[in-house]
C-alpha cells in the first residue's frame, strides 16, 4: 500500500489517497481549534493520543457489531481507513448537560439528564454547523430515511458500549460527537473518538479530561489527554 497525494486537510486531520481506491490514510495533527475555528492553538502530541485512542475505540465497537472505517494503525499518527463518503451530518449524544446544551436550555452543567439526548448538526463550516432535526435532514436530502434510522441506532449503541467501558476506567462519558459515512452502500462509523470529540469527566472529581481544558484556558491540556489515553488503553 502506497500513500499518495493529500485529498483533504481539516482542522484536526489530513487525509491521503493510496494506490488502493478503497483505502485512505488519515494523519492526525496537533492543531487545536474551538468555537468553529475562532480559537486556534496547538496541543502537543494530540495527534498521537487521538490516533491511538480512536483506533482502540474502533476495535471495541467493531467487536460489538458496529461497523467502522478503521482498518489498522500505520504509525503513531497515522491510520489506514476505508474510503468512505461522509454524510453531511454530525450526531451529538448527550448524557449530561454541558456546553451548548447548558447555554441553550439553562440546565446547569454537570446535571445528569433523565434520558440520553440525540441531536443533529448540519456539517457546514460556513454556516457554523447549525443544529437541525430529522425533518431538516429529510427535506435537504442529507440522508435517507433508512440512513437516519441506522445512524441513530448505531449512535445509541455506541453510547451504551463506550459508557459502560469508560465508567469501569473511572471516566464519565458526558457527551460526544459522531460522524458516519457510506462505504459500498453500507453506513459505517467514521471520523474519530477522542478527547477532541468527547467530554470525558473523572467519575470521582468531575474534573474535565478533554478539549474543554483548551476551550476554557484551564491548563493541563496535554496531561489530561494522556491521562485519558492511559486509563482507556491501560498503557
Amino acid at each position: 500500500m502506497k500513500k499518495l497525494d493529500m485529498l483533504y486537510e481539516g482542522k484536526a486531520k489530513k487525509v491521503y489517497r493510496t494506490d488502493n481506491p478503497d483505502l485512505y490514510v488519515v494523519d492526525y495533527k496537533d492543531d487545536a481549534t474551538a468555537f468553529n475555528g475562532q480559537k486556534k492553538g496547538t496541543i502537543i502530541n494530540k495527534g498521537i493520543v487521538n490516533n491511538n485512542m480512536s483506533a482502540f475505540f474502533f476495535k471495541i465497537l467493531e467487536d460489538n457489531g458496529i461497523p467502522t472505517h478503521f482498518e489498522k494503525l500505520l504509525s503513531e499518527r497515522e491510520m489506514l481507513v476505508k474510503a468512505v463518503k461522509i454524510l453531511p451530518i454530525e450526531v451529538l449524544i448527550r448524557n449530561y448537560a454541558a456546553g451548548s446544551l447548558s447555554k441553550r436550555l439553562g440546565i446547569k452543567e454537570g446535571t445528569k439528564l433523565a434520558c440520553t439526548v440525540v441531536e443533529f448538526c448540519y456539517k457546514n463550516d460556513e454556516l457554523g454547523d447549525p443544529f437541525i432535526n430529522e425533518d431538516h435532514i429529510r427535506a435537504m436530502g442529507l440522508a435517507t430515511e433508512e440512513e437516519i434510522r441506522v445512524v441513530k441506532e448505531y449512535s445509541l449503541k455506541i453510547n451504551n458500549v463506550l459508557s459502560e467501558y469508560l465508567i469501569k476506567k473511572g471516566i464519565i462519558l458526558a457527551d460526544f460527537k459522531l460522524e458516519f459515512g457510506k462505504y459500498k452502500d453500507k453506513v459505517v462509523l467514521a471520523d474519530e473518538i477522542s478527547p477532541d470529540t468527547c467530554r470525558f469527566w473523572d467519575a470521582n472529581t468531575m474534573e474535565k479530561l478533554d478539549k474543554d481544558r483548551f476551550r476554557r484556558d484551564m491548563g493541563g491540556v496535554e496531561e489530561a489527554y494522556y491521562e485519558v489515553l492511559k486509563r482507556v488503553t491501560g498503557e
